[in-house]
Parts: structure tokens; C-alpha cells; sequence
């Protein structure tokens, strides 16, 4: 019987370290979206947060549509990152940052400014 508590002990860790990552992430969503000149609260709700994100980085606005087909949501994914690393100065490569999620709390919490959307400008 002992055992089954030490794994109640590890479920409740991985809750609280699951919890922590995603109030990072809610966080820096909302500060950069701020930093886009968006209110933060359009970051945190699903869904709609593709959309406005679409209109940040100057992507027409029916693209967050394709986040749901499979593999083309990949490659997707990929473009919109490209697009906000590019929206806020930075470069192509900065976007590597965002696939691996480390790129979004280091874009909130740094001094980067927004520039305008990336894509139109293309």
C-alpha cells in the first residue's frame, strides 16, 4: 500500500510543475500581445489568441484555421513563429526559440519591442 501513496506524491509534483509551466506561458502570452499593442486578456483564451496572433504578425486572419489540419498545422506553426520573431526585430533563427518554447517567456520578459507585422511587410 505504501507505493501507491508515492505515486499520488509524483502525480501531485507533475501537477504543480504543469501548473507553473502553463502560468509561465499564460503570462508571457499576455505580455506579448501587449507588446503588440493587443490587451493581454486576447493571449490566454484559446482559439481566439491564433486569430489575433494571425493579425499581429500580418497573416489574414482565416490562417489559424490551418493549426488544426495535420502536418499542414506543422508547417504553419513554423511560418507564425518566423513571423513573430520577425515582428519584434529579431530574426529568422530566433524562431527555433519559439518551436522549443523557450522562445516566449525570453520575448515577453526582454526589452524587445514590437515593429509591426512581419508578414505584410514581406
Amino acid at each position: 500500500m505504501e507505493e501507491s501513496s508515492g505515486s499520488g506524491i509524483g502525480l501531485v509534483i507533475t501537477a504543480i510543475v504543469y501548473i507553473a509551466i502553463l502560468g509561465v506561458f499564460l503570462f508571457s502570452f499576455w505580455k506579448i500581445f501587449e507588446k503588440a499593442g493587443r490587451p493581454g486578456w486576447q493571449g490566454i483564451i484559446p482559439i481566439y489568441n491564433l486569430y489575433v496572433l494571425m493579425e499581429i504578425v500580418g497573416r489574414p486572419g482565416w490562417w489559424f484555421i490551418l493549426f488544426f489540419i495535420p502536418c499542414v498545422g506543422i508547417i504553419i506553426s513554423i511560418l507564425v513563429a518566423i513571423d513573430l520573431a520577425k515582428s519584434f526585430g529579431k530574426t529568422a533563427g530566433y524562431a527555433v526559440l519559439f518551436i522549443f518554447g523557450i522562445g516566449y517567456p525570453i520575448l515577453a520578459f526582454s526589452d524587445s519591442k514590437y515593429v509591426g507585422p512581419a508578414a505584410k511587410s514581406a
